[in-house]
């Protein structure tokens, strides 16, 4: 029962190696891959025009927050070699 499981498997994978083999060396594929190549600027162009345009809404979203530099010039030692260290 198992070596006929086996074959069948073994078939199933045969099959699908060649069908995908043969789609990519189809002439439908190949023509279209061919088609793409050639007219790749075309095909951005096209998809570049039907952008939509959106307004800008980020005028004075941004604030510089000098906080963080006044936090770093505490006076507090560094503890990672403390860290380190065996009691």
């Amino acid at each position: 029962m198992s070596k006929i499981f086996d074959i069948f498997l073994g078939i199933l994978i045969l099959i699908f190696f060649l069908n995908i083999y043969s789609f990519y060396s189809s002439n439908k594929n190949l023509e279209s891959k061919e088609f793409n190549r050639n007219n790749i600027d075309e095909i951005i162009n096209t998809k570049i025009s039907n952008l939509p345009i959106l307004k800008n809404d980020t005028d004075n979203v941004i604030e510089f927050n000098d906080g963080f530099t006044n936090e770093i010039k505490n006076d507090k030692p560094r503890n990672f070699w403390n860290l380190l260290k065996f009691k």
